[in-house]
């Protein structure tokens, strides 16, 4: 063969077929043109570039944009193997198949553990084309998955930027809305101190609406900085006992407890790799809504863990009202709330803290219920440091 590389002319098949841009690594002129006559018979329409060394290689990678490159595995100046080697420095995605003269089965499942997408020899140029037809799928397949990995990468960067924006308005307008609204407050409570009784029995009326809507309006931005804060300052992961942790909330929720004749059992709880902070709120929020949501019978609550993989599982089970299916996941959405405030007080952020927590520590939470027949929150949590070894029970 004369010269570094030569443009073998394009073969058109007889009928229209698929048009195939094809670089060649081939140091034998009839070797070659076998080779495009196996694929114009088949139904390609071929146009082929024939190099033999590495630098006719490199360029016609760079030049002609092939689809596939069909590489001799022995060449006199070259290996076809190194072929790989270019492809990628080139940072391209091209399927090489080899297609030699001789080539033991050993060699060839060598090369193909090395990148070679498959091999054929020359005296079988038969099932090349099929070669060439699953090579460009599974090209054609990677794309496609890189290109729904890339667009969930943006989508995820996007939603991550989105949150941090909500969370930033959010704390900033909460966190600006309390002043003005302490205002408000305090003037009303000194309206209603003032001049109650003193005029009318609707002006008593409306004082009394705007009291008690302000202090509401107190509460639900007290809610919303809560909802914000989660994380905002960077939650510190370490080894949690739970069963420490239970003691605190079981002390903290003791009034409650007491007032409304509560039972609460626990099992021995683990220990999990977590904010400790944050997963005594999130303790103390089942437990305290299990207390609130209660049906006539005093609430019998129950608190468990069990091991379920690389996390623990633990549970807060109880025997109130309960929730109807339709309702299980939007419980757990800011101000989402399912009974009138005269009912149950709340803003309804309670639960979205607790989701909010969880999934910030690398776990997820979820309801089993139905009505009057009680509620079991259970979520994950992980047990141990995801760069670590698995910490004690």
């Amino acid at each position: 063969m004369s010269g570094a590389a030569t443009q073998l002319g394009t073969q058109t098949p007889p009928q229209p077929g698929l048009k195939l841009r094809a670089l060649l690594l081939e140091d034998n002129a009839l070797d070659a043109a076998l080779v495009v006559r196996a694929l114009f018979k088949d139904g390609f329409d071929v146009k082929a570039h024939v190099v033999q060394d590495e630098a006719a290689f490199t360029n016609a990678l760079r030049d002609d944009s092939p689809e596939v490159v069909l590489a001799d595995y022995n060449l006199p100046t070259w290996k076809g193997m190194e072929a790989l080697k270019v492809i990628r420095q080139e940072g391209l995605d091209i399927p090489m198949i080899l297609v030699s003269g001789a080539l033991g089965d050993v060699t060839a499942v060598e090369c193909i553990k090395q990148g070679a997408t498959d091999y054929v020899l020359k005296d079988g140029l038969a099932r090349l084309p099929e070669v060439i037809r699953r090579a460009l799928r599974e090209k054609e397949e990677r794309s496609l998955r890189r290109k729904v990995q890339e667009d969930l990468a943006r989508k995820a960067d996007e939603l991550a930027r989105s949150n941090a924006d909500l969370e930033q308005f959010a704390y900033v307008a909460s966190h600006d809305l309390q002043e003005p609204l302490r205002m408000v407050t305090a003037y009303t409570q000194l309206l209603a101190e003032r001049y109650r009784g003193k005029l009318d029995e609707n002006a008593d009326k409306f004082i009394g609406y705007a009291s008690e809507g302000a202090l509401r309006m107190q509460v639900l931005i007290q809610d919303l900085l809560a909802f914000s804060r989660v994380g905002r300052n960077g939650s510190t992961s370490n080894s949690v006992d739970c069963n420490a942790v239970m003691a605190e909330v079981l002390q903290t929720l003791s009034p409650a407890i007491r007032e409304s004749g509560a039972v609460v059992t626990c099992g021995t709880l683990p220990t999990v790799w977590a904010d400790r902070t944050q997963v005594a709120q999130v303790f103390q929020n089942l437990i305290g809504n299990a207390i609130k949501f209660r049906g006539k019978e005093p609430p019998a609550v129950s608190v468990q863990a069990e091991k379920s993989g690389e996390q623990w599982q633990c549970s807060v089970s109880d025997n109130g009202i309960g929730i109807d299916s339709e309702y299980v996941e939007k419980i757990f959405v800011v101000f989402q709330r399912l009974h009138a405030r005269d009912e149950y007080p709340g803003n309804g952020i309670g639960l979205a803290i607790c989701k909010k927590i969880v999934e910030r520590n690398g776990g997820k939470i979820w309801v089993e219920s139905q009505p009057g027949c009680g509620s079991t929150f259970k979520f994950t949590l992980p047990s141990h440091d995801p760069e670590g070894e698995e910490v004690a029970r």
